[in-house]
């Protein structure tokens, strides 16, 4: 059964994981049309590139109910090009302004006059873009400072007591007074706001 792509999502790079990765050469660049392109007739059907597509846009069909089941729901996706290039928990940050290094903790977030939150991250914590929850969405309507960093060594982890990434640390006057940590998906979008929006109850209330 055929390779489907979800060119709703998909940047449609020459530089496509499924390209790089496909043991066949199913997968190729066609420089006519300017297209990523699959020769389905030398498809092994392995899902090698459905696994390396970190946007989840290559899906691999293995039966005829599939290959409808697939088709219908790329058909009803809503979702654009332009929904990869917002950041993400979990995510590698699209917009550098939030990034800042591991020794710019002290002064970006302690230092900071107003409630601020950091995510910390590593490679292991970094999930799928589109699977993962747009960070306007959680602070939504609220006056906070936020930050990403990429861990680059345990010193953090150890300071807060942080046993699972990606997590959310809200400092206000040079104090921790909150930490949300492990990855939420979409599905458990409403549960990782909540819980956001308890800490800030809690500042509020002091």
């Amino acid at each position: 059964m055929p390779v489907l792509i979800n060119f709703k999502i998909c940047d449609n790079s020459k530089d496509c994981s499924g390209i790089e990765i496909c043991p066949s050469g199913a997968f190729f660049w066609d420089e006519k049309k300017k297209t990523i392109a699959v020769d389905n007739a030398r498809c092994l059907n392995c899902g090698k590139c459905e696994k390396a597509c970190p946007v989840g846009a290559i899906r691999v069909a293995r039966t005829a109910e599939e290959y409808q089941k697939i088709k219908k729901e790329i058909e009803e996706d809503p979702r654009k090009v332009s929904d990869l290039f917002i950041d993400r928990y979990g995510a590698e940050p699209v917009d550098q302004a939030f990034s800042i290094p591991q020794s710019k903790f002290e002064i970006q977030i302690i230092e900071s006059t107003k409630l601020a939150a950091v995510e910390l991250f590593d490679d292991g914590s970094i999930m799928c873009l589109l699977k993962s929850i747009p960070v306007k969405e959680l602070f939504k309507d609220l006056d906070i400072k936020y930050r990403k960093i990429k861990v680059e060594s345990g010193k953090l982890l150890k300071r807060y007591k942080i046993q699972k990434l990606p997590v959310l640390l809200f400092f206000r006057k040079r104090k921790m007074i909150g930490k949300i940590e492990g990855y939420f998906n979409l599905e458990h979008k409403k549960d990782l706001i909540d819980a956001v929006n308890t800490v800030v109850a809690k500042i509020d209330r002091k």
